[in-house]
């Protein structure tokens, strides 16, 4: 079922213990979100605990340090910035059918949880912040950094299409009542490790042109990760690197897993749809952004080929 913004401060105000949960390969909105909304609990007196199916990667450390789990007998478990259930990876078979509140702003969202504040948004961060008066919170600067985390990391620092009028207000004033922006963007934006280094130059190695130079691929494997020394946590800067290119109009990143799978990322210009495209593969996402995952790389590819070919040809 849906709810608005003021029923689910009233769901969070009638508890006492919470587990709030991030999707697996967790980044910069679902963290911001996640710890924004631990911090305001904690604010309110209420026990809470984060758990997350993958690790946090250092670059949030900035978030996490310090940052200690309550001990919780009887919690209420709350979804921030997951659409469905499978995106909570490891930690599906224990919460998949147990969250009892989604807040989100994917319009793919399956509504799996017993209650779901969604709203299309540029950042499921922008929706926490206008919860936190509803709680009666007013956000410290950790809280507004974890806000702006969410909001900066999700516009790729204000420039993707999802941006918004909303998005530049609320950064506006999360700015005037003080926090660290440049250290964030240097962080988020600037910073990369030299595994980082070693595995763009393998990936784009991988880069194939498809349906006239308008679609670009890269794949990251396995053993790419193992050569270079990164990993999956890495891989978020080389999911725009297609879309980059002059004359793509879709990029996508096969990302494999340690199953041998693969994760998919999928970005465009705007004017085609990403979520249709994922959607026909079993994803979802943004218009702008979308994912999916596939069994075969071989037969994955040609499949997404075929739906990335279709929607380049309706235009």
């Amino acid at each position: 079922m849906r709810i608005d913004k003021q029923q689910c401060a009233e769901r969070l105000l009638a508890h006492d213990e919470f587990t709030v949960l991030s999707h697996e390969h967790p980044d910069g909105d679902t963290l911001g979100c996640a710890f924004a909304l631990c911090a305001a609990l904690k604010m309110l007196g209420k026990k809470r605990e984060f758990r997350c199916g993958d690790t946090v990667p250092h670059d949030f450390s900035f978030l996490t340090d310090g940052f200690r789990n309550d001990e919780v007998h009887h919690p209420y478990v709350v979804a921030v910035d997951v659409a469905d259930p499978g995106l909570l990876g490891s930690l599906r078979a224990e919460y998949g059918d147990k969250v009892d509140l989604c807040i989100d702003h994917h319009p793919s969202n399956t509504l799996y949880a017993k209650e779901t504040l969604l709203e299309e948004r540029a950042a499921a961060a922008e929706i926490l912040y206008e919860l936190m008066p509803l709680l009666g919170v007013e956000p410290d600067r950790y809280i507004r950094e974890c806000i702006y985390t969410g909001v900066s990391t999700d516009t790729g620092c204000f420039r993707y299409p999802n941006t918004t009028p909303a998005s530049f207000r609320i950064v506006a004033e999360l700015t005037e009542k003080g926090i660290d922006s440049r250290t964030i963007n240097k962080l988020m934006f600037e910073t990369r490790t030299k595994s980082f280094l070693a595995l763009e130059l393998l990936a784009r190695k991988t880069l194939e042109y498809h349906c006239d130079g308008r679609c670009a691929i890269i794949t990251v494997t396995n053993d790419m990760f193992r050569e270079s020394g990164s990993d999956e946590s890495e891989c978020t800067p080389i999911t725009a690197l297609p879309r980059q290119i002059e004359g793509v109009r879709v990029g996508a990143v096969f990302k494999q897993k340690p199953d041998g799978t693969f994760n998919v990322s999928v970005r465009t210009d705007g004017d085609i749809d990403a979520s249709a495209i994922c959607k026909k593969l079993g994803g979802g996402g943004h218009r702008g952004a979308a994912g999916c995952s596939v069994d075969d790389y071989e037969d994955g590819k040609a499949r997404l080929l075929t739906e990335i070919a279709a929607a380049l040809n309706a235009q």
